[in-house]
């Protein structure tokens, strides 16, 4: 019998638009629920969290791109996580967290592309033994929306998304916040989807 999915709502703020010539500042995991390919298990995403602060990788940084996310780079530079502990942690917290629910973890973002570009390649270059999500266990919530609601993907937007469907809690641009933020989305969106 196949394993269930895990899935990890995922948001990462950076200081430009692609990892190596830029550096992921931090990012956040919450976990949001199981799904067996056929009923969604909804789990408290504030209570089963990751969260990291990194040490930027180059010197180079877009100030647009670094002022959303309200991080001071230069305390970073001083106190931010290696980047390698910090992957090998997060490797390791979700093995961990997937081992307890036998489940295969699986990466969840709104919109994908951004924030699995940026831990892919930090899995990548920096955790002993890789992304721990393979090369593709991920899903899209943006793309999920769309199928379910027959809308193309330019009109699915969280602001044309019926308001039952978006979280409570405030867009904060801080990884972790927003990773539980967006945990909630993907709960709706998978009742919807499951309904």
């Amino acid at each position: 019998m196949a394993k269930p999915d895990l899935y990890f709502s995922v948001d990462v703020e950076a200081d430009g638009p692609i990892p190596g010539p830029y550096s992921m500042l931090s990012f956040g995991l919450a976990v949001a629920g199981t799904f067996d390919g056929t009923s969604f298990q909804a789990m408290d995403p504030a209570k089963d969290t990751f969260y990291a602060e990194l040490q930027p990788i180059s010197e180079t940084y877009d100030p647009e791109a670094l002022g959303v996310s309200g991080l001071d780079r230069a305390k970073l530079v001083a106190d931010g996580q290696a980047p390698r502990d910090a992957m090998n942690a997060a490797a390791a917290w979700i093995a961990g967290r997937a081992d307890e629910a036998q489940a295969s973890p699986v990466f969840a973002a709104y919109p994908l592309g951004y924030d699995w570009m940026w831990m892919y390649w930090y899995f990548m270059t920096f955790a002993d033994e890789g992304s721990p999500f393979g090369h593709s266990r991920c899903l899209d919530m943006k793309t999920l929306y769309a199928a379910k609601a027959s809308t193309p993907i330019v009109r699915s937007t969280k602001r044309t998304m019926p308001s039952h469907l978006l979280s409570a809690r405030p867009h904060t641009h801080n990884a972790l916040d927003d990773a539980i933020e967006q945990a909630e989305l993907l709960q709706n969106l998978m009742r919807m989807w499951h309904s």
